[in-house]
């Protein structure tokens, strides 16, 4: 059995077709901050249940409601969600499977002691250069399987 989970960040307010097309079919969706407008998450909640945390740029009422770091178990692995990984305060030892972080807008899959750090880049509008990515976790019974998939860009 294959948990799929579509991990995306810094929308700022831009949900990208080719993004709503890219995380069809996952299990669950995790936004990593720089999320830009409430309708970004009531649209990735018609496509699968999402965890959200709040980012640098996220503010005014409707984004209160979304915590500055999030600790999610999903397919028996503890994840835990913040928006720049330069503020992880919580031990990545203390039985942390994965770290999700955004705000670089760089797509990075690391492993540091036995812990996976993935930052899905940035789904929203260009920054500079960089391109226009999210990321697929898939999780089975032999482990985890990060992947970070480009978006046609503007």
């Amino acid at each position: 059995m294959t948990f799929r989970i579509g991990i995306i960040s810094d929308t700022h307010g831009l949900l990208r077709p080719e993004a709503e097309r890219g995380l069809m079919g996952v299990d669950h969706i995790i936004h990593a901050g720089d999320i830009g407008r409430p309708e970004i998450v009531d649209a990735l909640g018609r496509i699968a249940p999402v965890t959200a945390i709040r980012g640098n740029v996220d503010s005014g009422e409707w984004a209160r409601e979304y915590p500055d770091t999030k600790l999610v178990r999903l397919a028996g692995k503890s994840i835990y969600v913040l928006h720049d990984v330069k503020t992880l305060q919580a031990d990545p030892g203390a039985g942390i499977d994965v770290i999700v972080s955004g705000h670089s807008h760089v797509p990075k899959i690391d492993t540091v002691g036995g812990v996976l750090y993935l930052n899905p880049g940035s789904a929203g509008p260009r920054r500079f250069k960089l391109p226009i990515t999210l990321a697929m976790l898939e999780v089975t019974r032999e482990g985890m399987r990060p992947e970070i998939h480009g978006l046609a860009g503007d």
